[in-house]
This record gives structure tokens, sequence and C-alpha cells, in this order.
């Protein structure tokens, strides 16, 4: 038995009984006639002691050659701790130990194993094993862990089955690219990693499976950030004979309930906010509503004036910041640099200060009365003590910029609290987005997206004009989940596929495993999709996913611990008849 006990659970109560603990050996202490050894696992740290006065000379030296992160068993009686520790649960026993195995040696750590370490993100993904040890990262996972098993107790309880769907598929043109593996079996040819099981889960409902969820990988190859990796996790829903309202009410519930067992908040108000009035409010379509500083559309009341800027603009827009009206010129001048970096690509911003005392001044005094200004902030929600910050130009573009100026701002002012949650369901997105370099349109979900009833026929005129039957869900500014009512019928399905630009042989050859289920009688279904990693990091009051993944890649997708991806052997590609054609360097 290498353990009675682990090195988290022992209390007073447990003063003078025998034990055996096994861990890492966190920190040793020598004072010369006494050494303390403080043992770690996955539960805790408790204080081993080694004296002069009750311990023998060989077993007080073996105490003193241990390293940090040595794997060690003692055993030995717990006895009170005379300087007692109220940080830690053990804080008030220590082990004395009779008996110490060296369990096995280690190197020194290239970090410190604490909550605050030396280590640098690189290093600690190159050891990651090591970084896991650290309870912030350890604590994450268990997190998380959590976070999975109550996600699975809700849907069992409503009646969903988890299903597995297959992992080597078939590669299809939609969404972002695929990666793709070599048959060895079929020359030539290549299965694709799936980016969701869409078209499986839909076959579920055809199978009548009738309510289906799977916590399931999922694969992109696309460009990173901190919330995104090559590999994530979804946990991914389907349910038959429901239309819209069904889905938003049972994963509402669903969101809710994590809500209350996790972290103990009750939240009642999901609003609701179509893809329209969320771009203009808020510039995105998934908007933060923890705080204000809604978009103001200022085109009515400054154009037509001298200021040829915004006589030339498609769109003026401003946003009213609370209480940054007492910004001096220095800082003021900081954000106007802010808004022109790469990464927003603003041209110039116009502020004003909306004074104590009623009055206004602007970096457009001359072009504008107080009573000019005076409507600027009736239109954004000003307040005496705001700073009104305007930006224009082309509509999208000047949308985006504001919405990160915006979001910018929240983050400056402290309105971003990570335990404050607000839950916001978006709808009505367009069917279709037009892509600008082709002058095609392609589906903003998937091609399997219903659109709203009665606009099919909208497609042969009015392309831009149709809403889809989809839905997001947005928590703290995050997409959380997003789905839809999808087709379910061949007909229907073969009209999509045609605006989309795919002629009948390619939509038979991509997608005729579909169509012809939908002739088997398929039932009117619909679904969702949650970012279990991002899901999980908001949840734990973050909105970087890495620290939640066990075994995360890094910014260019690669693992750094084990070194993928890495080239395979010329026998290897032989196998594959594959042929590797890489110019030299």
């Amino acid at each position: 038995m290498y353990r009675s006990h682990t090195c988290g659970e022992l209390r007073e109560s447990h003063i003078g009984i025998d034990v055996t603990l096994s861990g890492w050996v966190h920190k040793t202490r020598d004072k010369g006639f006494v050494v303390w050894v403080d043992i770690r696992d996955r539960y805790g740290i408790t204080q081993l002691v080694f004296d002069e006065d009750r311990t023998a000379t060989s077993l007080l030296e073996t105490a003193r050659g241990l390293g940090r992160e040595f794997v060690i068993q003692v055993m030995g009686t717990v006895i009170e701790r005379a300087s007692k520790n109220n940080n830690i649960p053990t804080g008030s026993i220590e082990v004395l130990v009779k008996e110490l195995t060296v369990l096995n040696k280690s190197k020194t750590p290239p970090f410190t194993i604490e909550n605050e370490t030396d280590g640098g993100e690189d290093l600690r993904m190159k050891y990651r094993y090591l970084d896991i040890r650290r309870n912030p990262v350890k604590n994450n996972l268990i997190f998380r862990s959590k976070v999975t098993m109550e996600v699975r107790k809700f849907l069992s309880d409503q009646g969903f089955i988890e299903v597995e769907t297959p992992y080597l598929i078939k590669s299809t043109p939609e969404g972002a690219r695929d990666f793709v593996v070599p048959s060895r079996m079929n020359e030539g040819q290549f299965y694709a990693l799936p980016q969701s099981p869409q078209t499986f889960k839909q076959l579920l409902m055809v199978g009548g499976m009738d309510k289906y969820f799977q916590i399931v990988k999922c694969f992109r190859d696309e460009d990173l950030r901190a919330d995104r990796q090559p590999e994530f996790t979804q946990i991914d829903c389907e349910m038959a004979f429901v239309e819209q309202e069904d889905i938003l009410d049972v994963f509402e519930g669903l969101t809710k309930y994590l809500l209350k067992e996790i972290k103990g908040i009750s939240v009642d108000k999901f609003p609701r906010m179509t893809f329209d009035d969320a771009m203009a409010k808020y510039g995105n379509d998934k908007p933060d509503i923890r705080f204000g500083m809604e978009f103001g559309e200022l085109n009515e009341v400054a154009q037509h004036k001298d200021f040829n800027v915004f006589n030339a603009a498609e769109l003026v827009v401003g946003i009213a910041v609370p209480g940054a009206a007492e910004y001096t010129r220095k800082e003021l001048d900081a954000l106007v640099n802010w808004v022109k970096r790469p990464q927003v690509g603003a041209l110039g911003m116009v502020y004003v200060k909306c004074n104590p005392d009623g009055t206004f001044k602007s970096t457009v005094d001359k072009f504008y009365s107080e009573e000019d200004l005076a409507n600027w902030a009736k239109k954004t929600g000003a307040k005496p003590g705001d700073l009104i910050c305007v930006l224009s130009g082309e509509t999208n573009k000047t949308r985006t910029q504001l919405s990160a100026l915006r979001m910018e701002m929240a983050q400056r002012l402290g309105l971003r609290n990570p335990e404050v949650f607000a839950p916001l369901w978006v709808v009505d997105f367009p069917l279709l987005e037009l892509d600008e370099e082709t002058g095609h349109y392609h589906a903003m979900h998937h091609p399997f997206t219903s659109p709203k009833p009665g606009q099919l026929e909208l497609l042969d005129t009015d392309p831009a004009a149709v809403r889809a039957n989809a839905y997001d869900l947005v928590l703290n500014g995050n997409e959380i989940g997003g789905g839809s009512i999808r087709i379910h019928d061949a007909e229907t399905q073969a009209i999509m596929f045609k605006h989309l630009g795919f002629t009948p042989e390619e939509a038979k050859a991509q997608f005729g495993f579909l169509m012809d289920a939908f002739q088997y009688g398929a039932p009117p279904h619909g679904g969702i999709a949650f970012g279990l990693d991002r899901l999980v990091s908001i949840l734990g009051g973050q909105e970087t996913i890495r620290d939640f993944i066990a075994f995360p890649k890094n910014n260019s997708g690669r693992d750094v611990m084990i070194d993928a991806p890495a080239p395979i052997d010329d026998e290897q590609l032989k196998e594959l008849n594959l042929k590797l054609d890489i110019p030299s360097k």
C-alpha cells in the first residue's frame, strides 16, 4: 500500500494515528537539528518532520538528501504542529516520520512548481507534465472535469443519448480547412478529420434517436488565437421534432444549470437580440452586455456641416465612455493613437468632453455648436463627466473599429468583471454572406441551415435579405454556442446547394448520402454546439482556453512538448503512396 491517506486530508482528528503518505517533495527546510519536508500530491500538502531527538541519524541524513520533486513514500505518526499554518487545510498537524523510501529521484525542474512560477509560457508548455503539478493548472483541469460531468448529468436527465460519431470522414468544401489523413489501403484517397459531427448528427435524427449529444473532439486547420486551437472540444447536440423555441428553452436551461451548479449564480434573464441590432448597437454579433456604451449613430446630427471627414463617411458613430471626461490631453492622444494601430485600423478619432457643468469641449469645436454636441450626447446617451468617442468611415469597418474601442475602454474601466455573467441569444442571422472577392454567396453557418419560414423564395430575388433559422448563445462577449434548425427535405437542400454554387453533380458527390437519407422520412430537426473549452474558461473567470486544456498547442499549432507536427520517415511515405517534394531553403 503506497498510501493510507492523501496529502490533503489529515486534520487534528487524525493526531496519534500512524499513516502512510506518498507524493512529491515540494520544499525542504533544514535547520540543522530538524528537517521539515513538504510532501505534495493532487489533494494538497502535508508537512513532514525529522529531528535529532526522535529520528534515527540515517533517516535524518536521507531526508537532507531529498531534492525538489523527488517521489517519496513515508510512514509515521500524525502529531500536532507547533507552529500552525492557517493557509493550508493540513496546517494544524505534521507527520513525525519513522520510515522514508525514495520511489524515484528527480532532476531539478526547469521552473518552480509554485502557484506563481518563474517559468515562461513556452518553457511551461515544453514541460507541460510539470506545469500540471502546479495548482492553477491542476485546478483548471479539475474544474473542466466538473463542468463536463454536470453537462452530461443535465443532458442525460433531459433524455439525451450520447452517441459517438466517426473521426475519419470525408472532406467537404465548406467551412475552414480540413486536416486530411491519407489512406494506406485506398491509394491516392484521403480521410478528413471532422470540423464537427454535423451530418452524422442529422443522420441520427433520421435514424430516430430523437435527442443526441456528444462531447467530441473537432479539428480545423485555421489560424490560431488565444481562444482557438487546431483541435477543440464541442458539446454537440441535436433534437428531432423541434422548432427554434424548443432548442433555446433546453439550452438556456443547461446554461442556467451550469451557472447555478458551478458558480452558485442564478441568472433569470436571457435577452434576445437580432443580428442586425447587435451589429448596429455593439459592432459585432457577440456583444458583451455586462456594461453599456451602446453605439449612437450620428449621421443625421453630424453630417451636412462643414466637416468633410464626416460628410464623406458612410457611417458616423460614437460611444459615451463613462467618467472619462477627466482624461488628460496626453491620455486622449494615446487613445487616438490606440485606434490608429494596425490591429484596429481607424484613421483617427473625434472626441467630445461632456463637462460636469453641462458644457462641451471637442476636437471639432470650430465645426459644431454646443447645441450640435448636445445632440451627439443625446444620441450616445452621454452624461456630464463622460467622454464621447466618434469614428467614421465605411459602415462595417467603422463598427468593427468602434467595437474594439468599446471593449478596450471597458477593460480599462474594470467593467468586464469575470464573476458577472450576462448571457444573450443572438438570432435572425443572414442565411448567406457575400464573398467580396469572388462575388459569390456562401453559407454564414453551414449549408444545412434552414431559412426562416416563408423566405425560401427570396433566394432567387434578394439572397442577402434571407434570414437564417439560426441562433448563437453569447456569454460575456464570447460566443459559447451556436446552432440552427436544419433543412430536412431533399428538395429544399438541393435549392440551397444551387444557390451556394454547387452543380447537381457536385452536390451529389459531396452530400449524396445526406440527400438520400432525407428521402426516407427525415423528421424536422435542429441543434446546437457549445465550445466546451471556451465555456469552461469563461466559467473559470478567464478568456484564454489553453490553461483549461491538458496538452494544448502553441500559437503556431505546435505541441512543443512532443515536437509535433513532425516529419515521417520514407518507409511510411512509401506505404501511404506519398512523395513529398519540399524545396530546399
